[in-house]
């Protein structure tokens, strides 16, 4: 399928600008490097994911580098909470639904990496004390790295600021996982309501901490 790109950018951007909207391009994967710079020329914002921000030699993009037209989230709807990736929930789930492209300790090998490189960076940004946080630390740290960039906009998702560990949709499931589902729970899974997010510590704190004052 094919579409004029400067056509369908010039109807988003007319749209959003008759709203009096900021329009967020999900510029993610293996789209092409023009389409980024065309919707930036535009005025059009990009995406950027923390858990994919990675400089030349595959480590975590420093604060500073990251581009300043985007609207910057630790993880997206298809991704586990920061605190899964923590304590490995993140490919145990995936184990348990077949999932898995790669042998078990392959997974966990290679993500036991990425968490080790996302600890380091957030210990040498001052944001966590030592590389052994809890996972309600190491959320509100990778909230605090994404202040430190200069993006305009940051995204925060409810699943994180509540202590959620669990994933909300699962890429490649259908009826194997309750996708889009699961209520607003907290690490313990307990309901959370939307009039009980100002009493949380945590969503204070993720709150703290995009606004830098964490």
């Amino acid at each position: 399928v094919r579409y004029d790109a400067e056509a369908a950018i010039g109807a988003v951007t007319a749209s959003a600008t008759a709203a009096g909207a900021v329009a967020i391009g999900e510029d993610l994967g293996t789209v092409e490097p023009w389409l980024r710079d065309a919707l930036a020329a535009r005025g059009v914002l990009g995406t950027s994911v923390l858990w994919f921000e990675r400089g030349w030699a595959g480590e975590p993009l420093a604060p500073q580098w990251w581009r300043r037209n985007c609207l910057a989230t630790v993880s997206t709807h298809d991704m586990p909470p920061a605190a899964a990736f923590l304590t490995g929930q993140q490919v145990t789930e995936r184990l348990a639904l077949g999932l898995l492209a790669r042998p078990e300790a392959e997974e966990r090998a290679e993500a036991a990496k990425a968490l080790d490189d996302w600890l380091r960076a957030l210990v040498g940004e001052g944001l966590l004390p030592s590389r052994d946080p809890d996972p309600d630390a190491f959320t509100v740290a990778l909230y605090g790295y994404l202040a430190k960039t200069p993006a305009l906009m940051i995204g925060v998702s409810l699943a994180e600021a509540v202590g959620e560990r669990r994933s909300q949709n699962m890429p490649g499931t259908t009826t194997e996982y309750p996708n889009w589902r699961l209520p607003l729970c907290g690490p313990g899974g307990e309901p959370v309501l939307l009039e009980d997010l100002p009493s949380i510590p945590l969503v204070r704190a993720v709150a703290g901490a995009v606004a830098g004052s964490a």
